[in-house]
């Protein structure tokens, strides 16, 4: 849990404003080799950032943390920090190397989830449905549940 802890300081270094954050999650791996589940949260923040410059603070701290990118893209499996930019704001964003809202979010329980607990009636900026409803909508059937241990 301590990379997930070391993020957020490093966010705060940065100048964004944690307003709201999720408990931690485990969840188990969808994608990707046998491998131990994740713990996952959800930050809203503040920022005086533009999305690019975001994206490139957040890749930033994961190489800090030891994330190792394989010809630049995101490998399933097992990595220290994985940082996605979910939404940002009713902003959509469609560059190759950033897509907001990030494209798949309505079919990651582990997404959905902690979302729900900090913005269960925030809607997608695109489809208009609240995160309740997108949970609703889930057919995966992968586990997620509070992190319980220290």
């Amino acid at each position: 849990m301590s990379n997930l802890e070391r993020a957020v300081a490093e966010l705060a270094r940065a100048g964004i404003q944690v307003v709201r954050r999720s408990a931690i999650y485990e969840t188990e791996p969808v994608e990707g080799p046998e491998q131990p589940w994740f713990l996952n949260c959800v930050l809203e923040i503040e920022t005086e950032l533009m999305p690019l410059g975001l994206l490139r603070l957040t890749q930033r701290i994961e190489r800090e943390l030891g994330r190792r990118r394989e010809g630049g893209t995101k490998a399933p499996g097992p990595r220290p920090i994985d940082i996605d930019i979910v939404l940002f704001g009713s902003s959509v964003v469609r560059l190759p190397e950033l897509t907001i809202p990030h494209p798949r979010m309505a079919e990651r329980r582990f997404v959905l989830e902690p979302l729900r607990e900090i913005a269960p009636d925030l809607r997608h900026p695109l489809t208009r449905k609240t995160v309740v409803e997108m949970l609703g909508e889930l057919t995966n059937t992968s586990q997620v549940r509070r992190y319980l241990g220290t």
